[in-house]
């Protein structure tokens, strides 16, 4: 299938073959018919990392990454960066953009010059750390340095790492604007600026937020736009700082998932493993694909299922190609019936009858899931797309419904007396299928010993037989799970967590008591009026009074004054460092109710 490739750029590469082709035959003015037979061998050609000018150490990273050819995105989009232009890419999460950035990046970076050359504005945390990863994997053998910034996280090691000297920033635009007034980060020397998933962005409200970075960065500087989709403020955002951007548009290609029940469960971090032992214990498995984030997660997660009876077997990138194999062919024959997998080591998984997919972990890319869960529901069967979800997540999970145009079913765990009654109910079904084939003759011989010679009870030596099946049972305890307890996200606009804060709480407004157990309400002398913002009460707070973001509780922002709960253990810190707080340009008061 031919690759969708960008109008200028097919300009300019048919220039070019049609001038090469001239001055191979010795003809300037050659006839057309040269042009056409150039362009027909052309379109044949299959592009190679090796045919897009990079340099050679990156070449070799990406090919011992396992990488050969191009993803459209990046085919399309690598030659406009490396030549300079401002971009705009078009393209769904999952399509390979972040090497279509990242290479040309690391083509024209300067190792070692102790200055941040490059910034990468992500939505999330979870995905500047996947970036930031991305672009260490690929740069490695330039040694270039490479740091994630994002809040939630001491400021330490990032103070650090910043002094010491790094040449890419990947970062959140919170922790990236606390550090930018605090005047620890210098973008003074950025020459590339890539805003990733910039519509997610938008939705979380850190449009002003971008605005801020891109202007504390130099006017002559290459800047890079990836997103989704287009809608008017990232079109306006583009108009006033990209120049004459080069588009690339890669269409969405969706899998149908028609033939897979697909269902969610909301579960606290911790209860994971416990949350995904009592579906083993309900759901009628004969293979399953569970999927971790992270190859040290597929192992503990292997481990913890082995222990509680549940063998499973590991497939990630620590295997050697024969480890692989081996692990592959017990899953095929049956002799496992669990695989624990990254999604890089999935790549190429071809088995066709796998009753269960589950994310353990949530993939951060819409596109993602929907190729984990097309491994089950094959070759006409039906399948099973069972999700484990935290309170933090689940705005990544509306956004995979947007993606899949329907929405994921939520259930409910199965509760201790439900996984009692299925042992018990499992146990006599198959004593059932036993007593109807009458293939227990050496049995019985052993059961008519008990009742002659050793005088027992018929019931009795059933029970105690019944008793002996069930022994193994005990290596599979079924863990209590705690309640699970949700908070709207700290990225989230300010008004949708007001209304959710104030229709989940029933609280009054103005109220200077929090209603959360152990919390204390404090307030700030600004609000809406001065354009105060969730993010940036969390981050202040978070920087200056030296606390984790993540306890912060719900932010009520009002017209002239800003309510916040914090931990009681805090409140001392955060109104020590009164003085020290500023937003909008303005020192802020933090005063107890």
């Amino acid at each position: 299938m031919p690759r969708p490739e960008g109008e200028a750029f097919l300009r300019q590469q048919d220039a070019l073959l049609v001038g090469l082709g001239r001055l191979l035959a010795g003809q300037w003015g050659a006839p057309r018919e040269r042009r056409t037979i150039i362009l027909v061998s052309r379109s044949n050609m299959t592009t190679e990392f090796t045919q897009l000018n990079l340099h050679p150490q990156l070449l070799q990273a990406v090919s011992e990454l396992g990488y050969e050819t191009p993803t459209p995105i990046q085919e399309n989009m690598i030659p406009f960066m490396l030549a300079g232009h401002d971009v705009i890419g078009q393209a769904q999460t999952g399509t390979g953009k972040t090497a279509a950035f990242a290479l040309p990046i690391l083509h024209n970076i300067v190792p070692g010059t102790g200055k941040v050359q490059a910034l990468v504005v992500a939505p999330t945390r979870e995905l500047a750390l996947q970036v930031s990863k991305a672009i260490y994997a690929y740069g490695r053998l330039r040694e270039v340095r490479v740091l994630a910034i994002y809040g939630g996280q001491p400021y330490g090691r990032q103070l650090n790492r910043l002094r010491k000297g790094v040449d890419i920033v990947v970062g959140t635009p919170g922790r990236l604007l606390d550090l930018i007034e605090r005047k620890a980060l210098d973008l003074s020397e950025v020459k590339t600026v890539v805003l990733d998933e910039a519509d997610e962005m938008l939705s979380m409200g850190f449009i002003e937020d971008i605005e801020t970075i891109l202007d504390n960065t130099p006017a002559i500087r290459q800047t890079a736009l990836f997103s989704a989709t287009l809608p008017t403020p990232i079109r306006k955002l583009a108009d006033k700082y990209l120049h004459n951007p080069q588009s690339v548009t890669i269409q969405r290609k969706q899998l149908a998932a028609s033939a897979i029940e697909q269902r969610y469960y909301l579960v606290n971090e911790s209860d994971k493993m416990a949350a995904l032992t009592r579906l083993f214990e309900i759901e009628d498995i004969r293979s399953a694909l569970i999927f971790a984030r992270t190859r040290v997660g597929t192992g503990e997660l292997a481990n913890e299922l082995s222990v509680r009876g549940f063998q499973a077997e590991v497939l990630n990138g620590d295997l050697s190609q024969d480890a692989r194999e081996q692990v592959m062919n017990r899953f095929r024959r049956g002799q496992i019936k669990v695989l624990v997998a990254t999604d890089v080591a999935a790549r190429g998984l071809d088995i066709d009858d796998i009753s269960h997919v589950f994310n353990f972990d949530l993939p951060l890319d819409p596109e993602i899931y929907v190729h984990r869960i097309g491994r089950t529901g094959r070759a006409g069967r039906e399948g099973i797309a069972l999700s484990l979800v935290t309170p933090r997540e689940q705005w990544r999970l509306r956004k995979i419904e947007r993606f899949v145009r329907q929405s994921i079913r939520k259930f409910e765990l199965p509760t201790i007396e439900e996984i009692q009654t299925h042992r018990e109910e499992e146990l006599l079904r198959q004593m059932l299928v036993w007593l109807r084939r009458g293939r227990c003759s050496r049995e019985r011989e052993m059961v008519t010993k008990l009742i002659e010679e050793e005088g027992y009870d018929p019931l009795e030596i059933a029970a105690s037989s019944l008793k002996l099946a069930r022994a193994e049972e005990k290596q599979r305890p079924i863990e209590r799970i705690g309640e699970v307890v949700t908070k709207p996200s700290r990225s989230r606009d300010s008004r949708q967590r007001q209304h959710e804060a104030t229709k989940r709480n029933g609280r009054a407004r103005g109220s200077k008591r929090s209603y959360e157990k152990g919390m204390i309400r404090l307030s700030l002398n600004a609000g809406r009026s001065q354009g105060i913002r969730p993010n940036e009460v969390v981050g202040q707070i978070a920087f200056h009074a030296d606390i984790p973001g993540h306890t912060i509780g719900a932010i009520q922002i009002q017209d002239q004054q800003t309510l916040v709960d914090i931990p009681e253990r805090f409140v001392a810190q955060v109104l020590a460092k009164n003085g020290s707080y500023r937003m909008r340009k303005q020192t802020v008061t933090i005063a107890a109710g």
